[in-house]
């Protein structure tokens, strides 16, 4: 799970002081050594790294996950341009300076995958699209970028050195990954296809929803993947959210999963925070 920024310092500021989050700088050898960050007044914390899962969860780059969890893919960085964000020493996400102001700020959902070139086969004949091939990112692992065929992003995720997230599921770490789409039974058909057992199987725990746009945005938003973060209290996150200079899109509503509001930061990467 990558938020992909233009002022990386920026963000470090607003999440570390949102979630708690602290933060090492990550070169082009994958390598990163944890700094600092700053703690949030909305009562976030976490204790616990979570084991590793079998492929296709969403989450950050990397993490060996079963399908259909819930995190795009990041060229090699140049030092200072990418920070590994960690919750109490384990990581959640990453922050990477966009080398070109035209790209989107957002934040971008990953999927593991044992073979990234395969699933992106797989990808394309059910009708997606391969925005980017399968492309190694340093020894951390081998990142694609893809679109279904609405046209909502992921990224593809074969792990390297970097396996991902460390920690999930508590207050500050990633909690869930919603696709807001025009059609719910053709994503359901879309991802069925690729993660079949992690959404529909008999064990199935998915950290992935489907729903459909207009259930929470404008009927004209386009397709899109929205990433959750867990807090304890909606409305204490929301205050910490507009004193950091961060904006609410969507006010606080009742889903399946919890209560959650959509808010962006300062740069306008939008995220939503959930209270279970």
């Amino acid at each position: 799970m990558e938020a992909q920024l233009s002022d990386v310092e920026a963000g470090r500021r607003f999440y570390g002081e949102l979630f708690g989050w602290t933060f090492g700088q990550t070169g082009e050898d994958g390598e990163s050594d944890e700094g600092s960050g700053g703690s949030g007044d909305a009562g976030d914390s976490a204790s616990g790294p979570e084991r590793p899962k079998e492929p296709g969860k969403a989450g950050d780059p990397g993490r060996a996950e079963r399908p259909g969890k819930a995190g795009r893919p990041g060229e090699p960085q140049q030092p200072g341009t990418s920070l590994r964000a960690y919750l109490e020493g384990e990581p959640v996400a990453a922050l990477v300076r966009k080398t070109d102001g035209r790209m989107p700020t957002v934040w971008s959902v990953y999927f593991h995958t044992p073979d990234a070139r395969a699933l992106a086969e797989r990808i394309r004949a059910g009708g997606g699209q391969v925005v980017t091939p399968p492309h190694p990112v340093g020894e951390l692992g081998t990142a694609a970028l893809a679109a279904d065929p609405e046209g909502a992003v992921f990224a593809l995720w074969e792990p390297g050195g970097h396996r991902g997230f460390g920690r999930r599921h508590e207050p500050g770490a990633f909690a869930w990954a919603e696709l807001y789409t025009r059609d719910t039974e053709a994503a359901n058909a879309f991802y069925g296809d690729l993660f079949h057992d992690a959404l529909f199987g008999p064990d199935a725990d998915p950290d992935f929803g489907r729903a459909p746009v207009s259930d929470v945005f404008p009927a004209e938003m386009p397709p899109h993947f929205l990433v959750h973060f867990l807090v304890r209290d909606v409305e204490a996150a929301l205050g910490t959210v507009a004193r950091l200079g961060g904006r609410v899109r969507v006010p606080p509503f009742e889903t399946s999963y919890g209560r959650a509001a959509v808010v962006s930061d300062g740069q306008g990467a939008s995220f939503a925070l959930l209270q279970r």
